[in-house]
């Protein structure tokens, strides 16, 4: 986590509970995302429609028509024998030269079906749009099913179900499709919720539908929807699908692989659940007790790189060829210190034996052999001499592993500087220059020395005043260690930041930046011609403030001078010593620390993260998405809906649009939970809890969920169908034609001609 992400907290505050032990969480057992929903071959059910000879006229086709799934069977199953999504993926391929047509999981096959996947129903609604796709769906059904009637045509009643309030277009174009094409002898529709609700044996009730696209509120009494009064709220579990995707794609903005549709809508029915308080859940949902059970992994397919493991053997053998090969440096290093000190020991008997034989020489002489020798004079004899021999001694004393002490310098004494020139000869004009050189140094040395003495002089008397106010004005002295220690952060954060924005060309810092550098560019010196003036840049002390606001990075001389993050340790250590307020927890390492890290448990979960790892980097972890999903259908404005939520409009159908006591405790008697949105765990418990707080103290009701939330519709439109209630309900083909395509018959659980 860098340093711009921490929060700083103030002395006497506590980044997390101090009691809290960040203990190593176990491994996490991740989840994998699912593959593309490709069922495998259905092979034809042509025996349902063998048994359907022998009523022909009461066997009806049963279709639950919905947004995500397309339940089909026959009135007299128990359960729907095909349920696919309605969807069609259709290409012409060239090596068999002919179309091809997928239907359903089939569209799911591979990519190149996948590509081409087309789907029945309006993005986001639950009204079809498509009609090649409806027909290509009705196809599959109608041929799974062994429906072989005349001429290809379907010879048995068909009951489909629709939305609330569906659009006469939709309704005439199927009608359309189903006596034109398969000459259908009759067709009934009846709505999804109110089926299920018959069938679990409801009569006077509050029917809550939330489905795929939407979710209604419909008021039931003496078994007929009163649809006038329904109200409807535009979320279902498509919207919870995308909701999750743009969650998802806003917290791994550069995740390596493709999340799909169909991954979210089962991330959300196997990870999301419904908060009983949201509230208070959300603010302790990332604390570290117990996070490695809410935050769940979901491990995506990767490649991870393949690192060839070594044997044993083999790294016994490597070691071995490293151990010998550093001896052989070793005994290298040596021969060549051997010869080194050997060249050293010839060139010392070198130049002494010429130092006696110059003993015995005339100046003349003397002179003309060292100028041989390219030496200046005598004393330069023996300060070579001199130096051989000290790195003669090192030498030896390295080998034989005898340390060196330090020697004292000597004394050094410059006795020609008080002698004037004209007494002195060349050589020893050219001495006192050497000797006014050399005192200059010894000087410089001892004034530098002296600096020092007086630095550690001026730090001994801070430390002591330091000391005392310590000990006299405690208070005091422990505010100006937190202000500065404050100071010290924001410093280190402005560095950073500059840092980031300097490496952002679109920042403000850069633009800056640049604007700098094209003035210097357009008011720089310009090409020298012959007796022009010369680029004068730097005369001037402003001059070089150019640099430090073109700078970055390393360059900024003042950070250069400054450890700001050993500064900060130094203030820390002390506070550490003497506040009893500031602990391990307030410092920016333990802020740093992954394991304090709010971001990182939102991201990561709480285990350390390898970006290195292909494994982790192919991980997504759902924590707070658990909850805040699913919780848009009573919360919308989480989501930016503008509507009101689920329990507010069942409250508002009950307490504003019933007047009637007994009619509001009728419907409060048996409220209803249907529809694939309803599964969530806790969603019966919360809405049950949620409604109390709008109805009367005294007031009883009842809050159950269907026995199956998504088949019961297709099995509730089943039971009708092998009713009494299907004959007089149907539209024949008959009055199809006699009445035209938009003529329906209302019945107690359909829509209504308005």
């Amino acid at each position: 986590m860098t340093i711009t992400s921490v929060q700083t907290i103030l002395p006497g505050r506590f980044a997390t509970k101090p009691d809290e032990k960040r203990t190593p969480k176990p491994p996490p057992e991740p989840y994998n995302a699912q593959d593309f929903p490709f069922k495998g071959y259905q092979p034809p059910q042509p025996d349902g429609y063998e048994k359907s000879k022998a009523n022909p006229d009461t066997s009806a086709i049963v279709i639950d028509n919905g947004s995500n799934l397309v339940k089909a069977g026959w009135s007299f199953d128990q359960n729907p024998r095909f349920i696919i999504p309605p969807v069609m993926s259709r290409y012409r391929d060239r090596k068999l030269s002919r179309q091809c047509h997928f239907i359903g999981y089939d569209a799911y096959v591979d990519a190149t079906t996948r590509g081409q996947l087309r789907y029945a129903f309006d993005p986001g609604s639950s009204v079809v749009g498509n009609w090649d796709v409806m027909e290509g769906v009705l196809d599959y059904v109608f041929h799974k099913l062994g429906v072989d009637g005349a001429n290809g045509g379907v010879d048995r009643p068909i009951v489909m179900t629709e939305p609330i309030a569906n659009l006469g277009y939709p309704r005439r174009m199927m009608n359309e499709i189903l006596f034109e094409c398969y000459s259908a002898p009759s067709v009934s529709y009846g709505i999804d919720s109110l089926f299920a609700y018959r069938y679990n044996k409801g009569t006077n009730g509050l029917v809550v539908s939330s489905s795929h696209t939407s979710t209604h509120v419909i008021p039931v009494l003496d078994s007929k929807p009163l649809l006038s009064s329904c109200s409807r709220l535009n979320w279902g579990g498509l919207h919870n699908a995308e909701y999750l995707m743009k969650l998802m794609k806003l917290k791994y903005p550069t995740f390596p692989a493709r999340m799909t549709d169909n991954q979210m809508e089962d991330l959300v029915r196997k990870h999301c659940y419904i908060s009983q308080d949201y509230d208070r859940e959300l603010s302790g949902y990332l604390d570290w007790t117990g996070l490695e059970d809410r935050d769940h992994v979901v491990q995506y397919p990767f490649t991870e790189h393949v690192v060839v493991e070594k044997s044993e053997e083999e790294l016994a053998r490597i070691a071995e060829r490293k151990k010998e090969s550093g001896r052989r440096l070793q005994e290298q290093a040596a021969k060549m210190r051997l010869e080194k000190l050997v060249k050293k020991e010839q060139e010392l008997e070198y130049w002494k034996n010429l130092q006696e034989k110059l003993a015995t020489e005339t100046k003349k002489e003397i002179r003309r052999v060292l100028e041989a020798e390219d030496l200046k004079d005598e004393v330069h004899l023996e300060r070579m001499i001199r130096d051989l021999e000290k790195s003669i001694k090192r030498s030896r004393n390295k080998d034989l592993g005898i340390e060196e002490t330090e020697e004292q310098p000597e004394e050094m004494s410059f006795p020609l500087l008080d002698t004037p020139d004209d007494q002195l000869d060349e050589a020893g004009i050219k001495e006192k220059r050497h000797q006014r050189l050399m005192k200059s140094n010894v000087e410089a040395r001892a004034r530098a020395k002296a600096e020092k003495e007086r630095e550690k002089a001026r730090r001994e008397e801070e430390e002591r005043l330091d000391r005392e106010k310590r000990e006299n004005h405690f208070e005091e002295w422990i505010e100006e260690r937190r202000v500065n220690r404050q100071a010290l952060l924001q410093r280190i954060k402005d560095r950073d930041r500059m840092k980031a924005d300097l490496g952002n060309r679109k920042s403000l810092a850069s633009q800056m930046r640049m604007k700098t550098l094209a003035n210097l560019a357009s008011d720089g010196p310009k090409k020298r011609r012959r007796g022009g003036d010369d680029d004068d840049f730097g005369a001037n002390d402003d001059d070089w403030g150019v640099y430090r606001t073109v700078a970055t990075g390393d360059q900024s001389d003042e950070e250069e001078e400054e450890d700001l993050g050993g500064m900060l340790n130094g203030v820390e250590a002390e506070l550490l010593e003497h506040d009893p307020d500031f602990t391990e927890n307030h410092t920016l390492a333990a802020q740093s620390d992954w394991t304090k890290s709010m971001v990182h448990a939102f991201l990561r979960g709480p285990w350390p993260f390898d970006p290195e790892s292909q494994r982790e980097a192919h991980q997504i972890h759902l924590n707070v998405e658990r909850i805040r999903v699913p919780e848009v259908v009573f919360k919308p404005s989480i989501a930016g809906v503008d509507q009101a939520g689920l329990i507010e409009i069942a409250a508002d159908i009950v307490n504003q649009r019933f007047s009637g006591t007994e009619d509001r405790a009728r419907l409060l008697k048996d409220v209803f939970l249907t529809g694939g949105n309803t599964l969530f765990t806790g969603f019966d418990e919360r809405f049950r809890n949620e409604l109390r707080g709008f109805l009367p103290t005294d007031a009883e009701f009842n809050v159950r969920k269907a026995s199956d939330p998504v088949l019961d519709a297709w099995k509730g439109a089943a039971q009708w169908a092998s009713g009494k209630d299907l004959g007089r309900s149907s539209v024949t083909r008959e009055e199809y034609l006699e009445k035209g395509s938009e003529y329906i018959k209302e019945h107690e659980l359909g829509n209504a001609t308005w």
